[in-house]
């Protein structure tokens, strides 16, 4: 440039003027409009490099004459290696709503076949690995999941099928495909694709959608074997059963409504599982209210079919009809295995085969029914006697007898189990595990930053990454390491440590792997512990371990965000925090935002001077920064490419230094001037980006926790109990200072945010279900009697968690209790409905006791199928179908454990002091209107005031006690109050009859003995 008096600036004019496509109008002629273009741009390098730029004489000077020309690839910014290898990665993203694993299957698939199209030499030395598949953890998590669905609905029916019978079983079971096909009908329509969420929500919804079901058959059960039809049984069943079904269904919805709301990432994670579960909900509502009558009103009557065939080929000889049975056995497994044969066929051959399948499947079903009338011809079974008229009471019954038959009782059992409660509350406050946001599960894929300071080139943040690397590449149970250093590879740098030159990508073997492969890997933390270890030792760095976020966890558990008026102030306070963090008993990883030590090049000109010599910014600028990273000048499209190329000028790399920078000459009127003339080079404090929060600027610090350890106190240390500790510790150290502020963010702040709505959402809940109690039973007194029956059931949660050794999860534990809220209200329904029913004939007391002994069944039922359903989740266990086996503790199940645990501690220990508690709740309030507690009754009369109804009784009762007594005849007694039959003969009293009036109840007047049952 200084040999032939070319500035930067008349380079740049020249590309720029000369790489220009001209529209340089149209030419109207007679015969027509023509458009005039001047296509200028460059096309190939060599276009640029035979451009001309200046004259010198004959001479004419070229971009070649002054430089080199050639295509090259832009400077690196950072190395990528797999496995220790130099790579190039693709990371491949879903769109939204499509599904996960096809998506990842069709990549794979695709990209062998480019493979194959390459030449051989290239396919022998290039290979294409898929790492990080998210797609291959989401498919272990459905399958295991789908295990799950599958052990669930096979307990359930192991349940009803030893409860109800073979026919009832089958009913109730109905319910459980029909809902789930209704579900996934409103679940497509909303464009709600299957995920892990939805799939949890159908398992915990399969011991709930069945409940209604079980009420409707059992009742039609007992009207069966009353001898009502089996079409009229079902259906005055379903008719009975209709408000207590829809208001109990109702309630358990207005538990799952509030969390349709839920905000922040934890609602985005979570919020499928409510809308499953409505939709589950009402299905099985729709099912066994609509559905269920008809399809067992016609199985019943089927069902009498076959035993009159069964009894017909009863007169048969016995051998033969063993004879028979076993051909309908052999005919079941020939007809079966030509149905699967046949399927297979039909999806192979499309509608080839379709007439086919339908005679085998109507072969199979043909051949079910011959053997089940056969089987039944076999096996005489003694029909069941039913006796409404049941002379003694169950063991049941003597209990709840004993519970409410005497004023004492009821009292007692009240203050056991409000004792029992409060103990437990006690119990768990001194000792529990803590609080989680989510669940501590061990993780799949871990992230390494190495840190390091200084002004450090690429090739020396490669050198640093590539030692770490190759210190931790033969650790058992790592599957893949991806490292990067630099700008390089498929990273988040916003989140990386301020300090980070590069990161590396640990993905471990799969654990069902690890597992066989010794104790020391089978969890991934003793890996990570051991990786620790190892970096330890490495000299000049520094690491930082983040585990790959599961769930709606984000990066580490413990981010603390201060703010500060004065900048200065707020430096040498993070300082102070800093410390403290690092002092702080199991916080590791302690990182900072700060700006890092160093050093920028400050270049300042004078300006006077350098107007004086007739050199300005621009043009000095230019030059400086041919010696840094170049100019672009323009930039140029070829037809081989599809992306437009910089064109960028600067000198050769020997020249690219700073002491080039001191010894550039730029040209002016006065001829070649030395820069140093006019400029100072300054090394100053390097400048990082600003964060401001507010308008304030603030600087975050962040930690890791190590897990499994307690504090002085013997507590278990969890990230809410850090964050406690140190809030105290902030308020005492700084709360006087008016310009210093701090909040806790991350993962504290989804917590709070989780935590504030679930309590809001669980008294919302509470709000809704007492609203419908309300309009069900007109009774404040039966509405708040069913709402107790959830604080009941948080005793059951905490004492799950206690037994389980599990800390109370904000996400997992929280969800369990409000989804509790709806499911344990429904025994109260079923009780108190029933009681109401029953007290309309006979005496309130006696109507506690025949409730209990009728409910007591099909209340046990439904607790039993919603626990059976997740007590394997509760225990870790899943059943691998497919490949057969089952798996204990793997990290999908850990997840869904805590949920799980609150479900089936919360409902089984509700239902033992429900069917305790309710009763007595009932009796008191007999015994009370009785004035069996007289002092209790004359401070309500006085409080409620003279015209209250326990006022007026009380005077009644007092006036009456004042009369004299009167003996009255049972002819003028039934000459008064009884009305005479149309022939005018007198009604003898029966033994165990009740006199009944127009009230519906005669508390006073029962002549029934105790060992009878009341008509």
């Amino acid at each position: 440039l200084e040999a032939f008096g070319i500035t930067a600036d008349e380079l740049n004019a020249v590309i720029t003027r000369n790489n220009q496509l001209v529209a340089a109008g149209d030419i109207q002629t007679d015969k027509g409009s023509f458009a005039v273009k001047i296509p200028s741009s460059f096309q190939t390098p060599s276009d640029v490099e035979n451009l001309p730029i200046k004259i010198n004489g004959d001479r004419v000077i070229t971009v070649g004459d002054i430089g080199e020309v050639r295509l090259t690839f832009e400077d690196r910014t950072g190395y990528a290696r797999y496995n220790g290898e130099l790579t190039l990665g693709l990371q491949i993203v879903k769109r939204r709503g499509t599904n996960e694993i096809d998506t990842a299957d069709l990549v794979k698939a695709e990209t062998r076949k480019f493979m194959e199209t390459l030449p051989e030499e290239l396919r022998k030395s290039v290979t294409a690995d898929f790492v990080q598949d998210s797609s291959f953890y989401t498919q272990g998590m459905i399958s295991r999941l789908e295990g799950a669905v599958l052990t669930a609905v096979a307990l359930v029916m192991i349940v009803i099928l030893a409860s109800l019978g073979f026919r009832s079983a089958l009913l109730v079971g109905f319910a459980i495909p029909s809902s789930f096909l209704l579900c996934s009908i409103f679940l497509a329509v909303l464009g709600i694709s299957i995920s892990n969420i939805v799939m949890f929500g159908l398992i915990l919804s399969v011991g709930m959608l069945v409940d209604s079901a079980i009420v409707v058959v059992e009742l039609g059960d007992k009207k069966i074997r009353e001898g009502v039809g089996p079409m009229n049984a079902y259906t005055s069943a379903a008719k009975r059963m209709f408000w207590p079904i829809i208001s109990s269904t109702a309630t358990t919805l207005c538990a799952f409504l509030p969390m349709l709301f839920w905000p922040g990432m934890a609602g985005q994670f979570m919020g499928t599982l409510p809308i499953t579960l409505i939709f589950v909900l009402s299905a099985s509502m729709v099912v066994a209210l609509i559905f269920l009558p008809v399809v067992g009103g016609l199985a019943g009557r089927i069902s009498v079919k076959f035993n009159q065939l069964t009894d017909l080929l009863r007169n048969l000889n016995f051998y033969l009809r063993i004879f028979l049975t076993c051909i309908a056995i052999v005919l079941v497994v020939f007809s079966g295995t030509s149905l699967v044969t046949t399927t297979l066929s039909f999806m192979d051959k499309s509608d080839a085969s379709l007439i086919t399948l339908f005679l085998n499947g109507l072969g199979f079903c043909l051949s079910v029914m011959l053997m089940s009338i056969l089987m039944g011809s076999v096996f005489r079974k003694k029909a069941p006697v039913y006796n409404p008229a049941r002379s003694s009471r169950t063991i049941v019954g003597v209990i709840i007898k004993l519970i409410v038959g005497n004023p004492i009782m009821p009292i007692v059992v009240i203050v056991g189990i409000l004792a029992f409660v409060v103990a437990t509350f006690m119990s768990y406050s001194k000792n529990n595990y803590g609080v989680n946001f989510f669940v501590d599960a061990e993780p799949d894929m871990i992230g390494i930053n190495v840190l390091a300071r200084g002004n450090l080139s690429l090739n020396e943040k490669d050198f640093l990454v590539t030692s770490v690397e190759e210190e931790i590449m033969d650790t058992e149970g790592i599957g893949s390491i991806f490292s990067f250093s630099g700008d390089a590879g498929l990273r988040d740098t916003d989140q990386d440590p301020v300090d980070s030159v590069g990161e590396i990508q640990i993905e471990f073997n799969p654990w069902e792997e690890r597992q066989s492969m010794g104790e020391s890997v089978q969890d991934s933390r003793l890996i990570i512990e051991k990786l620790e270890e190892i970096m330890l030792q490495i000299p000049g760095i520094r690491t930082n371990t983040n585990l790959v976020a599961q769930g709606p966890s984000q990066g580490k558990p413990l981010n603390l965000r201060i703010k500060s008026s004065s900048w200065e102030d707020l430096l040498e306070k993070t300082e102070i925090v800093k410390s403290k963090f690092e002092e702080t008993q199991a916080l590791i990883f302690v990182e900072d935002t700060r700006p890092l030590p160093g050093i920028d090049w400050q270049i300042d000109i004078d300006l006077d001077k350098a107007a004086r010599f007739g050199a300005d910014v621009a043009s000095v600028g230019s030059m400086i920064r041919m010696a840094t990273s170049g100019v672009v000048l323009d930039t140029i499209r070829m037809d081989n490419l599809n992306d437009e190329i910089d064109i960028r000028v600067r000198f050769p790399e020997e020249f690219r230094t700073l002491t080039t920078l001191e010894t550039l000459r730029v040209r002016t009127v006065n001829g070649l001037i030395p820069v140093s003339n006019f400029l100072t080079f300054e090394p100053v404090q390097q400048l990082d980006q600003v964060q401001r929060h507010d308008g304030d600027r603030f600087i975050t610090i962040s930690a890791g926790l190590t897990p499994d350890l307690v504090n002085e106190f013997g507590e278990a240390i969890t990230p809410t109990e850090r964050v406690a500790y140190l809030d105290k510790w902030l308020e005492e150290t700084f709360g006087s200072d008016p310009s210093f502020s701090w909040e806790w963010t991350g993962d504290q702040a989804e917590q709070d945010e989780s935590q504030t709505f679930l309590l809001f959402a669980f008294i919302g809940a509470l709000g809704l279900m007492f609203g419908v109690l309300l309009a069900q039973f007109n009774s404040f007194y039966n509405s708040i009697l069913v709402l107790f029956a959830v604080v009941l059931s948080i005793t059951g949660v905490l004492i799950g968690m206690q037994v389980m050794n599990q800390p109370f999860s904000i996400i997992m534990t929280g969800t369990g209790i409000v989804s509790l809220a709806g499911i344990v209200v429904n025994h109260n329904i079923v009780l108190i409905d029933t009681y109401n029913e029953y007290s309309s004939y006979m005496p309130r007391i006696e109507a506690i006791i025949r409730t209990v002994e009728a409910r007591i069944r099909p209340v046990f039922l439904t607790t039993i199928t919603t626990m059976a359903g997740l007590t394997p989740m509760m225990l870790g266990i899943s059943f691998d179908f497919t490949n057969g086996g089952y798996l204990i503790d793997s990290p999908n199940s850990i997840w869904w454990k805590p949920l799980a645990t609150a479900v089936v501690f919360g409902l089984g220990t509700s239902v033992l002091l429900t069917l305790a508690f309710t009763p007595a709740m009932l009796a008191i309030r007999i015994w009370l209107a009785k004035g069996a507690y007289a002092s209790s009754n004359s401070l309500t009369a006085l409080v409620l005031g003279p015209n209250s109804r326990i006022s007026l009784d009380r005077k009644l009762r007092i006036a009456a006690g004042a009369l004299p007594q009167i003996n009255i005849d049972w002819d003028q007694f039934q000459q008064v109050l009884l009305p005479l039959p149309q022939d005018n003969k007198a009604i003898e009293p029966t033994p165990g009859e009740i006199i009944e009036g127009e009230t519906g109840s005669v508390d006073e007047f029962d002549v029934e003995p105790e060992d009878t049952q009341p008509n």
